[in-house]
């Protein structure tokens, strides 16, 4: 590796959408459909909603931190300017969990539909070809990454609009409308469940935050990530909102023998084993380029940490001469990624959502500490903007992390603690070292 090598600048605002999008896989909706059914208690629709408004506040934040500081390192960097350094080294390590457990579930979900379609070829099998194949993608380059990632958005995009034309086929050949208030209100409707569920539902909106780690590859990234962002979000949910609406209204009575496999079961009712096989091999090209995209993430924001010498710069921060992207941590990514061969979904979700959420959170915080505190940028317009709207997206994002499991918050509490430990021999080992270099100049 060279020292003087850097990343390559080339990513216009189509690509970054496009990455962004290819990162949080319109296509997710269904790969954690039974999960986020059973947690929303079949309501998908209201905690759609609620998942939504929580994100749009965030993104928001990110907007507003990303025209602060375009620089790759997303959450961590930014409560590390705007609140202080050892916060923004506790919200790194949260986000961790969210970047390291993106490739895990998607090496998972892809060994998962695989398996199911093809079952004399084991899981094992298909994760640990589908994580070498990511690994080699990422290393050619970062503009690979986004041609492969437009292809993958416009295939998801149209097969989610062809599953609504279906639907709505049923429903219409049927006798049914397509206006009906049941898909929000239920006589049995708890809004504990439907928070419940859109703490979980928030990880299919994961890919707009990711998109900040790219900055440093971003033509004039000040205004192309911000724009790029709401542009992400936007569509984002008018495709999940769409499929929950639809499908809720066709099939009330919906029922699934196994979550992880749920929506095999929806496609199937909805259009046959036809349909079921286009599923599947759109579903392979999105899980695919949802890996590419988050090996492509976690990479950049390790590489972040090591820059700042959080981690070991020489491993962390080194750029290939020729292929210009940080080629040690997409090996160390792709090792660790073979943790899908031994985990749930439903666990790599929980943890996924975990460091997603308390990021979220402090990046909400951020705004506020950087505008309205430090810039003392408070006039009427800007109260609203930097102190109303993200105070909206903390307490939003915060309520949601609070609805996860016992047992998830409870393991997000044990890595926290461990991050913790690392940031206290860190600051002690470094310490020492100054006093000894210290006590040699004066000897």
């Amino acid at each position: 590796m060279e020292k003087g090598a850097v990343l390559a600048k080339s990513l216009t605002l189509r690509q970054v959408v496009f990455v962004g999008l290819a990162w949080m896989t319109p296509m997710i909706f269904f790969t954690v459909y039974g999960v986020a059914f059973e947690a929303s208690g079949g309501l998908l629709v209201p905690a759609y909603l609620v998942a939504f408004l929580a994100i749009f506040f965030t993104a928001y934040s990110y907007g507003m931190m990303a025209k602060a500081y375009p620089i790759a390192g997303s959450a961590y960097t930014y409560t590390k300017k705007a609140v202080n350094p050892q916060m923004g080294f506790l919200v790194g390590w949260a986000l961790l969990l969210d970047y390291i457990f993106s490739p895990i579930i998607a090496c998972l979900t892809f060994g998962i539909f695989l398996n199911a379609q093809f079952p004399a070829i084991p899981v094992p099998v298909w994760i640990i070809g589908i994580n070498i194949i990511l690994a080699i993608v990422n290393i050619v380059g970062i503009k690979s990454v986004a041609r492969i990632s437009g292809f993958s958005v416009l295939l998801q995009i149209a097969f989610i609009v062809l599953l609504c034309a279906l639907v709505i086929k049923d429903i219409v050949g049927g006798g049914g409308t397509l206006v009906s208030a049941s898909t929000f209100l239920h006589p049995d409707m708890s809004l504990s469940t439907i928070f419940a569920g859109a703490a979980i539902i928030c990880f299919c909106f994961l890919g707009f935050d990711a998109i900040t780690t790219t900055a440093e590859e971003t033509i004039n990234p000040t205004k192309t990530i911000p724009k790029a962002i709401f542009i992400i979000v936007c569509i984002a949910a008018a495709l999940y909102l769409s499929v929950s609406y639809f499908t809720k209204i066709a099939y009330p009575n919906f029922s699934f023998h196994h979550p992880d496999t749920a929506s095999m079961e929806l496609i199937k009712l909805i259009g046959g084993n036809l349909l079921n096989a286009i599923f599947i091999a759109v579903l392979v090209v999105a899980i695919f380029t949802q890996g590419v995209s988050s090996v492509t993430s976690v990479s950049r924001f390790l590489y972040a940490l090591g820059k700042e010498a959080i981690l070991p710069r020489k491993v962390f921060a080194s750029i290939h001469p020729r292929f210009q992207t940080p080629v040690l941590n997409i090996v160390i990514v792709s090792v660790i990624s073979l943790i899908s061969l031994f985990i749930s979904l439903d666990t790599a979700v929980t943890f996924v959502s975990f460091g997603a959420l308390t990021a979220f959170t402090f990046v909400n915080i951020s705004v506020i500490a950087h505008y309205y505190v430090r810039n003392r940028q408070r006039s009427f317009g800007q109260t609203f903007r930097y102190l109303i709207f993200p105070l909206i997206g903390a307490g939003f994002i915060g309520w949601l992390l609070t609805l996860l499991s016992k047992q998830t918050l409870m393991l997000g509490l044990v890595w926290l603690s461990i991050g913790f430990v690392y940031l206290f021999l860190r600051k002690k080992l470094s310490t020492n070292s100054s006093r000894e270099r210290g006590s040699e100049e004066i000897a």
